[in-house]
């Protein structure tokens, strides 16, 4: 007889399911709407709407890399028991009685909204105003969620997938094609119940106010203010060094924007900021005083037709800037509130640097324990400037001075008052590569 205490029973690996395969979300299930473009047709939607119960899911698309503005050239709308609506803003302009009626029906219930910064700019410059907010990408990262766009969020809470062909179309062409309302249609057509799911992970995981809060804070935020020499943030600036190749970027970026702005196109298809940084790095060693010399300059960078239909303006602000004084040119770097690079305070400013590694290093495993992002867990830029400027009384009413949320406040200032008593920094990765990072002009 065998003796079974010896006997060593074979384990078979256990396969795992496979996850389930989502199902391609192709067309609204009542088809795809009609474009609203007259008076009559947008009345009939807001009565539809009113019929409607519960949250509005809204979407807008933009001409954004087509267009100077950031205008909405559709405005897509759903609610349960109220249908879906594709309105054409175009016709109607900013503030048309028919979109002051469509806000304070809007103001009614909550407003859905995926990643609302993007699309709350151009609601509003049509006069619409949400007073309840619920933003699904941020709702997402809250709930720590490691894909929040919205086709990922479809396909991991719902097992649906969305086509996102047409994300970066010109929207502002007449007629939109019926695959491109179709596509728009969709971005509404689950969002509502996207929410839900959302709300679910949200409220389980106990974020649910820390959300509500954050949503608020949207809407609550004033317009931000003019930016300080925007033509600083050209892309490849870090390749200018000196301030009379900063001249020519400064002239080519205004001429660029006040042409692109009278015309309505965006700016880089007028001139891209890479042609901008060429034409500046060489313009006091080569002359270019003819559309073949600045030809000649830009061939190299892949020369595009586009950018020589305005070349006498190009010329022009090029010899501008050449025949400046130097004590006109502009500072290579701005007399502004900005904080210098971390290299320095490591190098200068050890008893600033030892606390923000610290603050740094607790801060993010707390973010993980929480499962959120760091970013939304608290503004770095805050954290720098709490251990730059030690506050002389609470950190909690410093956080709270510069614009961090309660929720915030109750996670982040424990850490950082412990974390401001530090002498002896850390040395992490993450310090490194962001001394490596080149400086910003």
């Amino acid at each position: 007889m065998e003796d079974k205490s010896e006997m060593v029973e074979e384990v078979l690996p256990i396969e795992a399911e496979p996850a389930p395969t989502a199902v391609p979300l192709l067309a609204p299930a009542e088809g795809v709407p009609i474009i609203i473009d007259n008076v009559s047709l947008f009345e009939k939607a807001l009565a539809k709407l009113a019929q409607g119960t519960g949250p509005f899911a809204v979407d807008a698309e933009r001409a954004s890399g087509f267009k100077f503005s950031a205008r909405a050239y559709l405005i897509q709308i759903k609610r349960h028991g109220g249908g879906l609506h594709l309105i054409d803003p175009i016709p109607f302009g900013p503030n048309h009685q028919l979109f002051q009626k469509l806000n304070t029906l809007l103001c009614s219930d909550e407003v859905i909204l995926h990643a609302s910064t993007q699309d709350l700019p151009c609601l509003r410059e049509l006069g619409i105003n949400p007073k309840r907010l619920f933003d699904t990408e941020l709702g997402g990262r809250i709930a720590g969620l490691p894909r929040v766009g919205l086709g990922p969020l479809l396909e991991s809470l719902m097992e649906v997938s969305l086509a996102k062909e047409h994300s970066a179309a010109d929207w502002s062409q007449r007629p939109l094609p019926k695959e491109w309302l179709n596509y728009a249609a969709l971005d509404v057509e689950l969002l509502i119940e996207l929410r839900d799911k959302v709300y679910e992970l949200l409220n389980g995981a106990n974020k649910w106010e820390w959300a509500r809060e954050e949503f608020q804070s949207i809407l609550d935020a004033p317009p931000p203010p003019p930016r300080v020499d925007p033509w600083r943030r050209t892309s490849g600036m870090h390749k200018i060094k000196k301030r009379n190749q900063l001249a020519v970027v400064r002239a080519l970026w205004t001429v660029r924007n006040e042409i692109a702005q009278e015309v309505d196109i965006s700016q880089g298809r007028l001139l891209s900021d890479a042609a901008i940084v060429e034409i500046a790095m060489v313009a006091h060693t080569k002359a270019i005083n003819s559309k073949k010399d600045l030809e000649r300059v830009l061939r190299p960078i892949g020369l595009r037709a586009r950018w020589m239909e305005n070349v006498a303006s190009w010329i022009s602000a090029i010899s501008d800037a050449l025949s400046l004084a130097e004590d006109q040119w502009p500072q290579v770097r701005t007399d502004s509130d900005s904080l210098p690079p971390l290299k320095i305070w490591r190098e200068r400013f050890p008893e600033k640097y030892a606390p923000l590694t610290h603050a740094k290093a607790r801060l993010s495993a707390k973010a993980e324990e929480l499962s959120i992002p760091l970013e939304n867990m608290i503004t770095p830029e805050y954290v720098r400037r709490i251990c730059w400027n030690t506050p002389q009384g609470a950190v909690a009413q410093a956080l709270a001075a510069l614009g961090a949320r309660n929720w915030q406040i109750e996670i982040a200032a424990p850490i950082l008052e412990s974390a401001l008593l530090e002498t002896i920094p850390l040395a992490t990765p993450e310090a490194t590569e962001q001394e490596d990072q080149p400086d910003q002009v």
